[in-house]
């Protein structure tokens, strides 16, 4: 037994963490001779228990050997004689005694060694554990190194209108707020109960820690919070851990995690970032072993098994789901120099561009088994969106370069036009969505991310409808705001109808809430970026001032049930995505257009920024000798 072994029972409380500090191991001069007695008697009675278990248990010298010690049969070959099965129990029996009493010579031996030599023992054991593990590594295949260059606009201008620069401001000091009140009752948990005051996660996540630091990592950095960065990037390196049982949500840590670690390698260049993203990338790929590559909505990240949700069509994919990897794997093949990540990514092209699409729209269920689509249910909100989104984006991030993405996503928008987006009576041009060819005339807030998408597509518009991608981008950017001032919150619902002569309003109570989403707020920035029209900006202040009044609370901020309600109860959920998106595009809103320009980085799903790659550059290049 190695001596290392021995100091949990000299230094009792001690964890192995602070195996380093000799000043409190190592504060006594030797061990008292009542020490010497007692550790005696323990290992006595260890030995005791052992040699009992193999005399009395039944088969005991087979449950020793076969299930402790795994031996694999011997082969023996020649002229060495053969041993009957006793004669082999009696073999292993005898190699366990002399083991318990090597095992209690040399526990004898260091109870009677001073401090210093126990001290030396230790140090010598931490070499060779420190030289196994750095041999090991160098067996094991290593990342590329990587060129970083300073990012193009990581860091913006102060505003220069004393109106703006207070209200940025102000939404940095919400940053803080949720932050501070995150570590103070939920560090290293995954969200906060910000009126319970402790730790919240969400079954999306499984045993994955840490959700609200990653996914915060981006926001931190551009509002030059760098101390907290720092702290945040010192938990990473401690104490993200990826091997661990845990059932968790593909798309979901693939858009927050991988997204959030993408991101803060951009932006930062610590290349901690970098290797936690490449490594759970690499976790992640056996979801893709189905029948068509089309990959598992949920996977056990200790087994490799996958399974779709049990409620989605039949154990269908979810268009929304996997179709929102794409350009988070394009990076990691870019900064892990293996291509099998973009790999996975163009056969998913290949399935969907083999189906037909009705009416030329594509249906949220895909069965990954045999490649068929399953309910023909089409939705530009949840179950699809960001679908879209990453068609548009892939072109964009591929330095337009990838015609095949274009074409997909402008023939797509053509599709929803004609098909699903209609005006109410009352002029709101509105995203409907499509069940078997009938129309149910309901949009989500998660909807409202198309008028964004809509005017950062609008400058690659083919047959000059640039200004008419503009016109709708303004029209549904319009729309979503009326859902948010038409509540007495002035906060949007989750979903709201146009029907009965209801126009923009939720009429069920469980689509009444609000959990902090992004959306309304993600089109106002795009359409303040792109447009410069002052009413963007004053509709991003009025969701500032109405977050400020319903949202925050004692301990940060909370979702609400009821937004039509003039004293809304709270959910007790600050949501991750709030620091990710919500408070990054006010931020941005209310900053110059050189804070993360939109010619140089591309957003994710989840709002986490990454770079245009260009046709010219060459991100990774290969280690030499």
């Amino acid at each position: 037994m190695p001596p290392t072994t021995l100091l949990p029972f000299t230094t009792p409380g001690i964890s192995r963490k602070s195996v380093n500090s000799s000043s409190v191991l190592f504060n006594r001069p030797a061990f008292r001779l009542t020490e010497k007695f007692l550790l005696l008697l323990v290992f006595s009675g260890f030995i005791t228990l052992c040699f009992g278990a193999i005399f009395f248990l039944p088969d005991s010298s087979k449950l020793l050997s076969g299930v402790f010690f795994h031996s694999q049969p011997v082969s023996v070959s020649g002229s060495a004689p053969k041993l009957d099965g006793r004669e082999l129990e009696a073999d292993k029996l005898n190699r366990i005694r002399e083991d318990h009493e090597k095992a209690l010579r040399e526990a004898k031996d260091t109870l009677q060694k001073l401090p210093d030599e126990i001290k030396q023992d230790i140090k010598e054991q931490k070499e060779k554990v420190a030289q196994d593990s750095a041999n090991k590594r160098e067996g094991a295949p290593r990342l590329p190194n990587v060129v970083f260059r300073k990012p193009v606009g990581a860091i913006g201008r102060e505003p220069a209108d004393p109106e703006t620069r207070d209200r940025q401001a102000k939404i940095k000091e919400m940053m803080k707020y949720a932050w501070e009140n995150y570590k103070r009752y939920a560090w290293g948990s995954n969200e906060l109960k910000p009126l319970s005051k402790r730790h919240h996660s969400s079954s999306l996540f499984g045993n994955f820690q840490g959700a609200t630091i990653v996914d915060a990592l981006d926001t931190l950095y551009i509002m030059g919070m760098h101390d907290e960065f720092n702290e945040a990037k010192e938990w990473i390196e401690k104490n993200l851990d990826f091997n661990v049982h845990a059932e968790v949500s593909v798309f979901e840590v693939t858009i927050r995690f991988v997204g959030g670690l993408l991101s803060a390698f951009y932006l930062s260049g610590e290349e901690v970032f970098r290797a936690k993203a490449v490594e759970l990338g690499e976790k992640l790929l056996p979801a893709f072993n189905t029948p068509t590559g089309i990959p598992w909505a949920l996977l056990n990240i200790k087994s490799g098994i996958g399974r779709n949700w049990p409620w989605a069509s039949g154990g269908s994919s979810i268009l929304a789901e996997f179709g929102t990897l794409h350009l988070e794997f394009m990076h990691l093949s870019q900064l892990s120099g293996n291509p099998v990540f973009a790999e996975k990514m163009m056969n998913i092209r290949k399935v969907l561009n083999r189906l037909d699409k009705p009416q030329g729209l594509y249906p949220n269920y895909l069965n990954p088994n045999s490649g068929q689509w399953g309910q023909h249910h089409v939705s530009v909100g949840g179950l699809g969106d960001s679908f879209y989104e990453y068609l548009l984006k892939a072109w964009l991030m591929s330095d337009k370069t990838d015609e095949e993405a274009r074409k997909m996503y402008y023939d797509a928008v053509q599709a929803i036009e004609t098909h699903l987006i209609r005006k109410s009576s009352g002029g709101l041009k509105y995203i409907a969505e499509w069940k078997g060819g009938l129309l149910e005339h309901k949009m989500g807030h998660l909807t409202c991310f198309a008028g964004g998408m809509f005017a950062l597509g609008a400058d690659g518009a083919p047959e000059e409808t640039s200004g008419h991608h503009m016109e709708l981008a303004a029209e549904i950017a319009r729309t979503c705001h009326e859902s948010y001032d038409r509540s007495a919150t002035k906060l949007g619902p989750e979903a709201f109808r146009f029907d009965g002569g209801v126009e923009a309003i939720a009429t069920r109570q469980n689509e009444k809430y609000y959990i902090l989403r992004p959306e309304v707020i993600e089109t106002h920035m795009y359409m303040w970026r792109l447009t410069h029209d002052p009413k963007y900006r004053q509709w991003g202040w009025e969701a500032v001032q109405a977050l400020e009044k319903s949202c925050r609370v004692t301990a940060g901020y909370s979702g609400i049930r009821d937004v039509y309600s003039d004293q809304p109860s709270h959910d007790d959920v600050q949501q991750s995505f709030f620091l990710a998106e919500t408070l990054k595009y006010l931020y941005l809103m209310f900053s110059d257009d050189d804070l993360l320009p939109l010619d140089h980085w591309i957003f994710n799903s989840e709002a986490h920024p990454l770079p245009i790659i260009r046709k010219d550059s060459q991100a990774v290049e290969k280690r030499t000798e």
